[in-house]
């Protein structure tokens, strides 16, 4: 039997999140010029837990791979601009208690 450590910080919780990506990404900006002139904060590069969405040049990147489906994302964007949908079947976070 495995004895798993007991973890305290935020940053220790997320080590044992384990992820089953897809090929395709569940997250989509809709209009990446929106991001680009009508939101000088990049909020969702803020409030995003996992730190999926990154702004690169002109563009908001989007690291799906690594999503907490939180819905942060979903409910945060000040312009409704991202697209939040469940992962296929079988795909997506696996939480690992501690």
């Amino acid at each position: 039997m495995d004895i798993i450590p007991r973890t305290n910080t935020i940053e220790e919780k997320q080590y044992l999140v384990r992820f089953r990506a897809d090929t395709q990404s569940h997250l989509h900006v809709l209009d990446h010029d929106i991001c680009a002139t009508k939101c000088p904060d990049k909020l969702c590069t803020v409030f995003c837990p996992a730190e999926v969405y990154k702004w690169e040049g002109m563009r908001m990147a989007v690291g799906y791979e690594g999503c907490h489906e939180c819905g942060s994302c979903r409910i945060g964007c000040p312009y409704q601009n991202i697209k939040w949908e469940y992962p296929k079947g079988g795909h997506g976070i696996v939480f690992r208690l501690a």
